[in-house]
This record gives structure tokens, C-alpha cells and sequence, in this order.
């Protein structure tokens, strides 16, 4: 995805728990989780709203 491989993602993981801590960490990951699911509602709705272009005859 971002070119990181296993030994990137281990020490990215050690930072944050080095800056975070070990009992902030499920909370973090909630917060994100639930940040995420409203990124994607939102992105929902904003589909909802575009009008459907007409198929069938192309346009002049």
C-alpha cells in the first residue's frame, strides 16, 4: 500500500506505544475506528445527493 514492510510497521507500533502507552492505546484505536465509520457515512450521503446522469441517449 505505502511501500512498509513488517520491520517499518514494528517500529511505528513501538512509537506510539512508547508515546501513547500501552492503556491509552484501545481508546485510540476506538476513537480512530469510529472516526473512520463517520468518514465513510459521510461519504455515503454525499453519493446520495448527486443526481443520476439519464443512460440511454448520449448527449449532443
Amino acid at each position: 500500500m505505502f511501500g512498509l514492510g513488517p520491520a517499518e510497521l514494528i517500529i511505528i507500533l513501538v512509537i506510539v506505544v512508547l508515546l501513547f502507552g500501552a492503556r491509552k492505546l484501545p481508546e485510540l484505536a476506538r476513537g480512530l475506528g469510529q472516526s473512520a465509520r463517520e468518514f465513510r457515512k459521510g461519504l455515503d450521503a454525499e453519493e446520495e445527493k448527486k443526481p443520476e446522469e439519464p443512460k440511454g441517449e448520449p448527449k449532443a
